[in-house]
């Protein structure tokens, strides 16, 4: 078989070759591309304070019931790794680093196991780096596709440069609706993004020109204003806290365009992520 995509039935089949000659195959349903609703860490409905998702992997903090765990590895085994990890010793981990398909940054205070334990889990092109900057919870601070990021506007100008050269992004330092936290309260992929309530049109516009995609301002979890704790989203799916109501899944699955039938595009995405393997 060759390599492409075959539409089959209510799948897409992706053939990819693998090293020493092996090949893989990816089975899309086409009714996947959604989001998953209902998640808590313990008692806890932030479901991007312990986990981080992005197109070529998915990292979640250990501990907690095994449910919120196995959700993530049902829905993405079978295209990219899903990772129990800690870092710096805590299981906060959406908080504390950033990343995309090219890189995962980590805090200075992470430690060595974490780090080769990382390493040795993530795909070969992912490049995982520790970093020597203040503001520690680098998930707060940060938050980017795999072509954009938005910074706290007091990062370090070296962080800036490692935040350019490991993710492969260029760097905006932001504040939304007044906050420099940015990563807390915007989340974003390569689809769309989804920012604090209270930013304005003027705000939403300049952001989105920035960015290169939609953004809409809203909430999660019944109102809280903290989406970037509250969601973690990729180019194909999303996961929201147990709270998220009706109208915040409409809004979300409107702008990070999850309700459209694009199977290809995903595919191709990951085709993307894949051949970067290899090349």
């Amino acid at each position: 078989m060759d390599i492409g995509v075959y539409n089959e039935g209510s799948v897409d089949i992706y053939i990819e070759r693998e090293e020493l000659g092996a090949w893989r195959m990816i089975v899309i349903e086409r009714a996947k591309r959604q989001v998953f609703v209902g998640l808590m860490f313990e008692n806890s409905c932030e479901v991007g304070v312990f986990s981080k998702l992005t197109n070529a992997y998915c990292l979640v903090g250990i501990g907690g019931s095994e449910n919120f765990y196995s959700t993530f590895e049902a829905e993405l085994a079978d295209v990219i790794p899903v990772v129990k990890t800690s870092i710096s010793g805590t299981r906060i981990i959406g908080r504390l680093c950033v990343g995309n398909k090219k890189g995962l940054l980590l805090p200075h205070n992470t430690t060595d196991q974490e780090l080769y334990h990382l390493r040795n889990s993530l795909p070969d092109q992912v490049v995982v780096q520790r970093i020597d900057e203040r503001l520690s919870a680098l998930g707060n601070c940060i938050v980017c596709n795999d072509h954009v990021a938005l910074a706290h506007t007091d990062l370090d100008k070296l962080t800036e440069e490692l935040i350019a050269d490991v993710l492969g992004v260029e760097v905006f330092r932001q504040t939304i609706a007044g906050n420099i936290l940015v990563g807390s309260y915007c989340a974003f992929s390569n689809m769309g993004g989804l920012v604090h309530p209270h930013t304005s049109i003027e705000d939403l516009d300049e952001l989105s020109t920035l960015l290169q995609v939609p953004l809409v301002a809203g909430t999660v979890n019944r109102g809280s204003e903290v989406v970037g704790a509250g969601l973690c989203v990729n180019d194909w799916t999303a996961f929201c806290g147990a709270d998220t109501t009706a109208t915040e899944l409409s809004v979300i699955e409107s702008v990070f365009k999850l309700r459209e039938a694009q199977p290809t595009a995903i595919v191709d995405e990951m085709r993307r992520s894949l051949i970067d393997t290899f090349v």
